[in-house]
């Protein structure tokens, strides 16, 4: 049987792609199925709309492709022989979900991610580098939006990264960089905060309660004024900060 060719809105199952050209293709609203996809270049490649469900798809990178609204369900991203995950480059993944997908040392760098959603995917070692998790939606109204929610972003890569007021609830964030990065009013509530570095952070209006704790200086925080915690990691924050705490 001949490998079938995508196009905007076809629908293919079990196939084979790697020697397909995916440059400057528009596959618009296409779906893949249980589909392998190796060593792609999707540059300027449209896949708004496209849905992948349990695909492998490695050793890829998407360079100002269109990626907005597509989703990825129980993909595998991650090539344990190379070492990496998908490389995304100058594209705009607005609204696009990630849903149980293996994005191990993955990158994303410099690219448009609003509203993007990850739920239960495998993010360890990821970069986000100068992401853009906002838009503007007229003069001087600027919005912030995106969801990480029980994901596992240990040893991740977000520097700087600006994600006031998103979801970043239930995520293991051991030993990730979030320095300088701004997640005033961010939902952590049960997250894994112990060696995550937050030097310069702004944490003001978090919900860290039910997460773990342990270790974080309030004192190196660019804001804190607001942080919500329960009443049982109080004294885990305060004795971070050197005191003797002794509960009657």
């Amino acid at each position: 049987m001949a490998t079938p060719i995508p196009t905007a809105g076809c629908r293919i199952t079990g196939a084979r792609l790697s020697g397909f050209d995916w440059t400057d293709a528009d596959l618009a609203d296409a779906e893949f199925d249980d589909c392998l996809i190796e060593d792609a270049q999707f540059s300027n490649t449209i896949l708004n709309g496209a849905r992948f469900t349990r695909c492998r798809i490695v050793r890829c990178r998407a360079a100002h492709a269109d990626l907005r609204e597509a989703s990825f369900e129980d993909c595998g991203f991650a090539d344990p022989e190379t070492h990496t995950g998908l490389e995304v480059a100058f594209s705009e993944l607005e609204q696009a979900r990630f849903v149980n997908c293996d994005l191990t040392l993955s990158q994303f760098d410099r690219s448009g991610l609003h509203a993007i959603t990850f739920s239960d995917c495998n993010l360890r070692g990821a970069r986000f580098n100068r992401a853009d998790f906002s838009r503007s939606f007229g003069r001087n109204i600027i919005r912030t939006l995106a969801s990480f929610r029980d994901c596992n972003l240990e040893l991740a890569e977000m520097a700087e990264a600006r994600l006031p007021g998103c979801d970043l609830s239930r995520c293991n964030l051991r030993e990730a960089d979030l320095g300088g990065a701004d997640l005033e009013g961010a939902d952590l509530r049960e997250s894994d905060l112990f060696g995550t570095l937050l030097a310069g952070a702004r944490l003001a209006g978090a919900d860290l309660r039910g997460a773990e704790v342990s270790g974080l200086d309030l004192t190196t925080l660019a804001s804190r004024a607001g942080i919500k915690v329960a009443a049982d990691q109080q004294y885990r924050l305060l004795t971070a900060l050197g005191l003797d705490v002794h509960v009657e």
